[in-house]
């Protein structure tokens, strides 16, 4: 079965720190590079960092510094370390393959539910 499980997201004040977690299916993680996106209200979905199956890491400049990405290869688990979070990181954030895993299924890519990061100001 293809899914990802996004956790972590909530409600933090300007400064503060998340971490999200992801828990995909082997077909969307093994072997892929992986990546951490998100969608803000009226904005495009946008590759905020990824991470390979080596473990090297990329970030959207917005974010670098501030964000760091892992994954247990193990687990089929990648996670997004957030700190000095900014209002303007608020957002729904997706985690998928990158690129992202395509359902042959549904003719489109597949994206699960994603988790709702808010940051007061």
């Amino acid at each position: 079965q293809v899914q990802v499980v996004e956790s972590g997201g909530g409600l933090v004040q300007a400064g503060g720190s998340l971490r999200l977690s992801c828990a995909a299916s082997g077909s969307i993680f093994s072997g892929n590079a992986m990546g951490w996106y998100r969608q803000a209200p009226g904005k495009q979905r946008e590759l905020v960092a990824r991470i390979t199956r080596g473990g090297y890491t990329d970030y959207a400049d917005s974010v670098k510094g501030r964000f760091s990405i892992s994954r247990d290869n193990a687990k089929n688990t990648v996670y997004l370390q957030m700190n000095s979070l900014k209002p303007e990181d608020t957002a729904v954030y997706y985690c998928n393959a990158d690129p992202p895993y395509y359902s042959v299924v549904h003719r489109s890519p597949y994206w699960g539910q994603g988790t709702q990061v808010t940051v007061s100001s």
